[in-house]
């Protein structure tokens, strides 16, 4: 490490990326050190991992603890609308890789991956909040606060941001810029399911439904071990307003209007008080700079539809660990070559199928009357497993117009007077 500086690296949370970043680096030789906010175990929305998670977790050391975790199995996704289904098998999926992954209750999970981090030789330094930031030709300097409220600073040869939803350094460098989707907001809680077992439910799959009227209104029940589940709904804000302002209320209310919740849901034990979280799509300027670069939701969040969010962040803590590893050994690397474009390809698949989504296109495929061929199945299998950097996937190549050319096959007919 260079004379002078407090760490060769310092990460900004020690979220899944944080952590997944810092065991990366740690296994090549390089000190770091995790400033995280919060103190452990803290609540976090984004339970349902996708199985190309698991190739990142395992190139960090940490698949063994997850494995041995006890978190629910999770196999597949389901959606239903009105009472129509459209499953997808991850074990049936066109790109090669993991069938399966896990769905868990992210304040657990994360402690795991932190503690795992740790133990692989990351110090994490827990209620410290950065502040500001200045970058030099050399490192970069941080002014921070610890858990005490005592001012510090600390000085690094290169910046992770892994804030998520804090967006420090997009925040402080001016970075944030228009997300391009329409203002969405969410309602949601954790529950105790009561869901019988002679329901149909089956646990290893998350549930996506769409409201029975409101096509761009959705609903995501994802099941843990143990009896309790993730639940929330998705809309606009406008729609919530008649709702009122008890966000449990609200949830439960619009629980009843799908009939299919309504009755999987009949004995749900309601423990703990909904939130509600609005505003959360963002983009930024540039992912990365000369000493700095920006992983998952610090960088770009989607929307929680297709569970996109903690892949995208594994993915970028891989590929940003790569490429730093070669600069701190003193090799010529180019940020935006090397990191931003290739992270951002991915991303751009996932954000066309969230298009699509919305507008209403993906949707008339997968609950489609004549199910697709299935090669192309596979093929959107894979990108809802999270393979969304996968070359050989005509999906993944050219997502906007092989989503568009298969939609005017599936799209319904125009009705007539």
């Amino acid at each position: 490490m260079t004379a002078g500086l407090d760490a060769d690296v310092i990460v900004i949370g020690a979220g899944p990326a944080g952590a997944v970043a810092a065991a990366l680096l740690v296994q090549r030789g390089h000190r770091v050190l995790v400033l995280e906010r919060e103190h452990f175990p803290r609540f976090s929305i984004g339970e349902s991992l996708l199985p190309q998670c698991m190739e990142y977790l395992e190139e960090a050391g940490m698949l063994a603890v997850v494995r041995a975790a006890g978190f629910q199995r999770k196999k597949g996704a389901l959606f239903q609308r009105g009472g129509v289904y459209s499953g997808f098998d991850f074990g049936e999926q066109f790109s090669r890789g993991f069938g399966e992954t896990f769905q868990v209750q992210r304040a657990r999970f994360d402690q795991l991956l932190a503690a795992e981090a740790q133990r692989q030789g990351a110090e994490i330094r827990f209620g410290h909040s950065v502040e500001a930031v200045e970058f030099s030709a050399t490192d970069a300097l941080l002014s921070c606060r610890d858990g005490r409220g005592q001012a510090c600073s600390l000085r690094a040869g290169f910046v992770l941001d892994a804030s998520g939803f804090g967006r420090v350094l997009p925040r402080l460098l001016d970075l944030e810029r228009p997300s391009g989707f329409p203002l969405r907001a969410s309602l949601f809680t954790h529950v105790v399911d009561g869901i019988p077992a002679g329901s149909g439910f089956d646990r290893d799959n998350i549930l996506i439904t769409v409201h029975p009227i409101h096509r761009d209104v959705w609903y995501w029940l994802i099941p843990f071990s143990g009896g309790r589940a993730s639940l929330g709904v998705v809309a606009e804000p406008s729609f919530f307003e008649p709702y009122g302002e008890d966000n449990s209320a609200a949830l439960q209310a619009l629980v009843t209007e799908d009939p299919v919740l309504d009755r999987l849901l009949a004995q749900a034990h309601w423990d703990t008080p909904a939130r509600r979280l609005s505003g959360y799509s963002a983009r930024v300027s540039q992912l990365a700079g000369e000493r700095f670069a920006l992983l998952g939701n610090a960088g770009e969040f989607l929307d929680p539809v297709f569970s996109s969010g903690v892949t995208i962040a594994l993915r970028s803590a891989s590929m940003a660990a790569q490429v730093l590893d070669r600069q701190l050994r003193g090799e010529s690397v180019d940020w935006q070559v090397d990191y931003a474009e290739p992270l951002q390809r991915g991303v751009d698949t996932f954000r066309a199928f969230v298009d699509a989504w919305y507008d209403g296109r993906f949707q008339d495929i997968i609950f489609h009357a004549r199910p697709q061929g299935n090669d192309i199945r596979r093929m959107i299998c894979s990108i809802l497993a999270g393979y969304a950097w996968d070359e050989s996937n005509p999906y993944v190549r050219q997502p906007v117009r092989r989503i568009d050319t298969l939609w005017q096959y599936c799209r319904p007919e125009p009705v007539t007077g």
